[in-house]
Order: structure tokens, then sequence, then C-alpha cells
């Protein structure tokens, strides 16, 4: 019962915030639960969601090459500019620090509760996008790190 509770709440929080991604997936997630014997579905998508959203957000960012509208110039000219410089270096660290909160994630999957509501609040008060937990994950292990290399936390 506890879960359609917290769900609900999700759900009706962000409605209020006008979110319309979270309230599609808490509806989705809702409906999935009414479902007899979703489980084993529900344990797959916990497991594989990431991988897939991701992929799905890759084809997303590829679309553009494959219409034509981004091609090898573009992609030269990026190197040209300081920008371009911080863009790609952005983009390596946002991947290296993915793998890390992933790992860090399947080691302390008790963390997985403050950055999911860490992620509704940023999607529902400051009106962020819900691709967060992976890179926040990743931070977080960074943080951990240089804390416990200052002796802050064991």
């Amino acid at each position: 019962m506890e879960s359609w509770l917290f769900l609900a709440i999700i759900l009706v929080v962000a409605f209020l915030g006008k979110n319309q991604s979270l309230v599609i997936a808490s509806l989705v997630v809702l409906a999935l639960k009414l479902i007899p014997n979703t489980q084993k579905l529900l344990t797959t998508i916990q497991a594989k969601g990431i991988n897939w959203g991701v992929t799905v957000i890759s084809v997303a960012i590829l679309v553009p090459i494959a219409t034509g509208q981004i091609g090898f110039k573009d992609l030269l000219n990026a190197f040209k500019s300081p920008v371009g410089f911080v863009a790609v270096a952005c983009g390596v660290l946002v991947a290296i620090l993915s793998s890390k909160g992933v790992g860090l994630l399947s080691q302390s999957p008790e963390i997985t509760v403050a950055l999911v509501f860490g992620t509704i609040m940023g999607v529902v008060l400051f009106k962020g996008i819900a691709a967060g937990p992976v890179i926040a994950s990743g931070i977080t292990f960074v943080i951990i790190q240089v804390m416990q290399s200052l002796s802050l936390i064991k």
C-alpha cells in the first residue's frame, strides 16, 4: 500500500509542478502495478530502464546527423572555439561520472532513494529534467571520494 501512496504523491506533485514527463512516468508505473504478476517486468525495467533511456536519448541525438543537419564540417567547427572544447570536455566528464555513478548505485543501492527524491525535487521545483540520477550518482561518487580522502567520512 505504501508504494501506491508514494507513487500517487509523486503523480500529484508532478501534476502540480506541470512536469509532463514525470506525470507520464508515474501513470505508467501505476498502470503496470495494476496488472497482475508484473513484478518480473518491473524488476527488468528497474535493471535495464536506464540503458533503454540512454539508448533513446542517443537515437534522438543522432537524428540530426541522419537528417543532414549536422555533418563533419560542424564537428570540425566545434573544435575551433572555446565553447566547442568545453562541450567536448563536459561530454567526456559526464560519461566518466555516469560510469562511476552506475558503479556506486550497484555498490550502495540505498543511495538510489535519495537520488530519486533529489531528482524529483529538481524536476518539480526547479523545472529540471529527470535525466540526472546516473550523473547525480557520479557526482555523489566524486564527492564521497573527496570526503574520504580528507578523512571527513569513512
